[in-house]
């Protein structure tokens, strides 16, 4: 099951995006509540391996499941 960024926790550190060995994380054009920027993934192609989660800094920010709601695209 692929794992969600959830839009309006992530802060765009970008550690998910640099990590993804198959590079289905993707930044938006759009700042989140905070007016961040925050990355997404693509449903897919995301492999399922949980490094996202594992570097991710953010608290909250990715979880272990499939959850397209918490998770905005690109505009």
């Amino acid at each position: 099951m692929p794992h969600t960024i959830i839009s309006e926790v992530c802060e765009g550190v970008a550690d998910c995006f640099n990590a993804c060995p198959v590079g289905c994380i993707s930044p938006s054009n759009l700042k989140n509540k905070k007016g961040t920027d925050y990355y997404w993934i693509n449903f897919d192609t995301c492999i399922d391996c949980g490094i996202c989660l594992k570097v991710c800094p953010v608290e909250g920010a990715v979880i272990g499941e499939e959850r397209p709601e918490l998770q905005k695209l690109k505009a």
